[in-house]
């Protein structure tokens, strides 16, 4: 179904400009807009101080806006474009402190809950993924969210090196640990690779997290997989957040943790594009390592996840504004 844009929705630049000319913004996107006059917030985070080995995803923020001018405006499925249906801008990268954790963490959580108190939905370019973990802070602090974890990894680990608590393979414990995010309302896709211990999964697992392994994926395919996901999730506030480790390397090999046998770049799509109808709250990609890319590969496909998430999040508020009887 089409809807007519209200003349205040930002849009792309038009294909007739050199996709190539300007400055680089999110899927072109007018760059620097007032918090206020959005609905949907593209926000990078520069950052890997989470990082335990292979750094290089503080520059995935850049490499993804560079090559989100690659993505179209209309969804070739739905044929809908996302920006007919919510305000949408670049907001720019959060400040970052890339020798103190801490300070960083401190950092993203109030930039985020500064977008919450505004009623506008964050679409986040990582960085490591301790990134998502001060957004769940800010988006879950009245209520624990749900949330769907496209991952090869768990990250449920409780700490590396001797005691440090806050890595990339700790953030989801710590977010259960504080109370923002809900482990029975908590679903993976798409888990696999060697691990440190055959306890790996046993904390996520005992909590109440739904570990869903490749192996299974390939077993029952995407759609049943995601209609399980959604029967859990169910209509409360869900975050998504999508590890661009969760795909085979060979479809992205500019991660820090690669681990074979992944999903596709399809199976990915596929994924974000049965999260339709659900009550999402804002979504992340995470993990784009430049360094570790071929062909800027990597950036372009977590450029792509990020559009199929921008559709499913713009889908989501337009849903909840015809609603309340404010689209009418």
């Amino acid at each position: 179904m089409n809807h007519l844009t209200p003349v205040d929705y930002p849009q792309p630049q038009s294909g007739e400009i050199p996709r190539y000319s300007g400055l680089p913004t999110f899927f072109r996107l007018p760059f620097g807009a007032q918090i206020a006059s959005l609905d949907i917030g593209v926000v990078g985070v520069p950052w890997d101080g989470g990082t335990t080995n292979r750094a290089g995803t503080r520059h995935g923020p850049r490499e993804l806006r560079n090559a989100s001018s690659l993505v179209r405006r209309v969804h070739p499925v739905t044929f809908q474009s996302p920006y007919d249906l919510a305000r949408v801008g670049d907001l720019g990268d959060v400040p970052v402190n890339p020798v103190d954790v801490q300070d960083t963490l401190a950092l993203i959580e109030a930039w985020y809950r500064a977008l919450h108190e505004s009623k506008v939905m964050p679409l986040t370019a990582g960085g490591d993924h301790l990134t998502t973990l001060p957004i769940l802070r800010a988006l879950g602090r009245e209520q624990p969210l749900g949330m769907i974890h496209f991952d090869a990894h768990s990250d449920t680990n409780d700490t590396y090196f001797g005691g440090e608590r806050f890595t990339h393979g700790t953030p989801f414990r710590r977010a259960v640990e504080e109370g923002v995010l809900d482990p029975t309302r908590t679903v993976q896709i798409g888990i696999r690779g060697a691990l440190f211990s055959e306890k790996d999964h046993r904390w996520a697992e005992e909590n109440g997290i739904t570990v869903i392994r490749m192996e299974q994926v390939a077993e029952e395919g995407m759609a049943a997989v995601m209609a399980w996901a959604r029967a859990i999730v169910g209509q409360q506030p869900t975050y998504v957040s999508f590890d661009i480790d969760v795909l085979d390397p060979v479809y992205a090999p500019g991660t820090g943790t690669p681990e074979i046998g992944g999903l596709t770049s399809l199976q990915g799509q596929q994924g974000i594009r049965l999260l339709q109808g659900l009550n999402l709250v804002g979504a992340d990609v995470v993990e784009v390592s430049p360094p570790f890319d071929q062909g800027n590969l990597t950036s372009l496909t977590g450029a792509t996840m990020m559009f199929e998430l921008l559709c499913q999040l713009a889908d989501a508020h337009h849903r909840r504004r015809l609603s309340t009887g404010a689209g009418e």
